[in-house]
This record gives C-alpha cells, structure tokens and sequence, in this order.
C-alpha cells in the first residue's frame, strides 16, 4: 500500500477542520498532489509511516503551519525545504537524518521542533539540544535556526569567495587574452610596416633603375659626336708647323749650299781629279739628267703644292 486514499475514502474524508491525519497508513510516498488540493489542511499529521524521501513538489505546500513526520525513515529533507515559510511546528523525532539542508534557515515562523533519536552531525546535535518539553522544543527550533542562518551566511560567503576568484580567474584570463591579442596586433602591424618598408624599397629601386636607363641613352648620345670627333687626326698648331718648314728650309738651303759648293769645288778646280768628286761630278750629271726629264721638278712642285 503506497497512497492513503489506496485504502478508500477520500482525503477530504481525513479532513477535520484545517487538520488532516495520514498517521499509521503505511505510506511509502507523500501524495502531493491530492494534498496541494486541499489548502485548508495546514495541519498534517504524516507520522508513523514508511516514508524514507520527500518529493521536491512537497515543498510546494506552503500553506503547512504544522507538520508531524515523526517515526519515518527519512534520510534527508529536500533542498528547498525552506519554501514552507509558514511552518510553525516541525516534528521530526525518530528518523534517519543527519544533517539540515542550507534553505531550513528562511523557516523564519518555526517556533517548534524535535530532532530527537535522529543520527545527527555532532556539532548539530550539540545545537539542538534536548526536546523534553515545550520550553526546550522552542529553545531547539531557535538554537537550529541560528545556527542554520549561520551556516547559510558561511556558505554565502564562500560562495562569494568562490565567485570572486573566479571572477578574478576570469579577470586573468581576460587580460592575458588581451595582451596576447595585443601582441598580435602589435606584430602584424610590425610585419605590414616592414613588408610596406620592403616594397618601397623595390619600388625605389626600380625606378633609380628606369632613370639610370633613360639616363644610359643620352649619355651615349652626347658620347657619341665626341668620338666621332676625336677619332679625326688633330692638326698640330698653325705656329709650330710654320716654324717647322723655316726650319726644314733652312736646312734644305744650306745643304744646297754645301752641295753647290762642293760641286763647283769638283767642277772649276783642280779637285776634280780626286775620287771624290769624281763621284759627286757623276751625281751632278745624273741629277743633270734627272732635270732634264722634269722628274724632280714635279717632285718639287707637287710637295709645295701639299704645304
């Protein structure tokens, strides 16, 4: 038998007044929705049954201003446990449970509870104290919210710590991720400067190359009458050439003279019989000859003609 109404009748056949009593049903599960159907019950009465969990959706029953889960097997109470705002009374004597979920602090209305024969954590135990009468049950309910809001604010805290160093953590990476991408930034600005640096360069020095080119043509243009020029024979200066011929003409003359005057020397005197004029004598009859002839004549008039 799972459910209280597996037995027959209705929840509502329970209900007495705000009070509905599920004790001693054998319940192995809370039926929730039936419960969540009947607002009015906010006293409930669970106690004596096989129940070893709580379903999430309980939590949703915030009308619970009492509530008996006495004498189960309850483990441990759902995380959210703390949604029943309105609960007042709580009674969890004789279960399994050895620690509170976080969210029993916003139970801001308890004023009752008994955590009694529960294997509770030690530090727990010791806070919760003995349930032996109503003064003692309030002082537990009390001394377990305290403590449990003090736990709360420990674990808030953590969790703060925790998110600020991951924030932190995140910060980091963050600024290291920044710093890398400005590093990549920075180096492929480098890298563009420098390839810009290279190509301006090229550019450079191909266009020194085109104006060395336009600049090669004209150079053997201008070259090219001065070699045209100095390849014609230089004639020595006017003065130098004139002093030259008085000199050769001097020569010339005095060496007729010398020949003039050896000739009649061989020819009117008595030297005429030597072997030398007898030799210069024969010339003069060649040369005679040779005159006659007109040869050395257009010899003469052909180099005058030159100068």
């Amino acid at each position: 038998m799972t459910k209280a109404g597996s037995k027959g009748g209705n929840l509502r056949d329970k209900l007495d007044g705000n009070e509905l009593d599920l004790s001693l049903s054998d319940l192995n599960e809370v039926p929730v929705k039936e419960l969540a159907a009947l607002p009015k019950a906010t006293i409930l009465d669970l106690s004596c049954n096989k129940l070893s969990t709580l379903p999430s959706d309980f939590c949703g029953l915030t009308h619970l201003v009492k509530l008996d889960l006495s004498k189960n097997k309850l483990q441990q109470l759902p995380a959210d446990f703390g949604r029943l705002v309105n609960l007042q009374h709580l009674d969890l004597l004789n279960n399994r449970l050895v620690t509170l979920p976080v969210s029993f602090a916003q139970l801001k209305n308890l004023k009752w509870l008994d955590l009694k024969d529960n294997p509770l954590d030690p530090v727990l135990a010791k806070v919760a104290g003995d349930c032996l009468d109503e003064k003692q049950c309030k002082q537990c309910a009390n001394k377990v919210l305290q403590h449990m809001k003090a736990m709360q604010a420990d674990q808030e805290r953590e969790r703060q710590r925790r998110l600020e160093v991951e924030r932190e953590v995140e910060k980091k990476r963050e600024a290291k991720q920044r710093a890398k991408e400005a590093q990549e930034r920075e180096l492929r600005k480098r890298e563009k400067a420098e390839e810009k640096e290279r190509r301006r360069k090229e550019y450079d020095a191909l266009k020194a190359s085109k104006k060395e080119q336009e600049k090669k043509p004209k150079k053997e243009a201008n070259q090219a009458p001065k070699s045209k020029s100095g390849s014609r024979p230089r004639k020595p200066p006017p003065r130098k050439q004139a002093r030259s011929w008085v000199v050769l003409k001097l020569l010339l003359l005095l060496l007729l003279l010398c020949v003039g005057g050896g000739l009649v020397a061989c020819r009117l005197t008595a030297l005429q019989q030597q072997p030398l004029c007898a030799s210069v004598n024969t010339v003069y009859d060649n040369a005679v000859q040779g005159l006659r002839r007109h040869e050395i004549l257009q010899w003469v008039l052909q180099a005058d003609s030159q100068q």
